[in-house]
Order: structure tokens, then sequence, then C-alpha cells
């Protein structure tokens, strides 16, 4: 586990923990793999003089950005 990375509880649309242990495990070893492309990106940024502030909520947009495709529309 990357260090400082605080794993959740993985919770269902109905707010129930998931319980399947390799939907878990594939869930964390993804978010522990977007965090240290996201560190690494962070330090690129700074090396180059960027702003740390800008740099933050560039990568906020980025996630409230991302598009659901399995949305479920209404019939």
């Amino acid at each position: 586990m990357a260090k400082g990375l605080d794993l959740p509880t993985w919770r269902t649309e109905a707010g129930e923990p998931v319980s399947c242990v390799e939907k878990i495990k594939v869930l964390n070893e993804n978010l522990e793999e977007i965090r240290a492309l996201a560190q690494e990106a962070f330090e690129d940024a700074v090396l180059m003089e960027c702003d740390e502030a800008q740099f933050r909520q560039v990568m906020h947009a980025l996630a409230d950005g991302l598009v659901n495709p399995y949305k479920k529309t209404a019939a």
C-alpha cells in the first residue's frame, strides 16, 4: 500500500459494503496506481515551478469531470 493512502470501505450505490474480495482488490490497486501517477505528476509540476494550488484545482476538476458510461438512464 502506498504511504499515506487510506483505503476506503468500498460501497455499492445502496450504501452496502462491497463484499467481493476480488472487486475490492482491483479497486484498491487502481486507487494506489492513480495516487502514484498523480504524485509523480504533482512533483513534476512543482519542479517546473507550476503553482501548487492550480495543480490541485486541475486535479480536482479532472476527477469531477469523470463520466460514468454505465449510468442507468430513466426509461
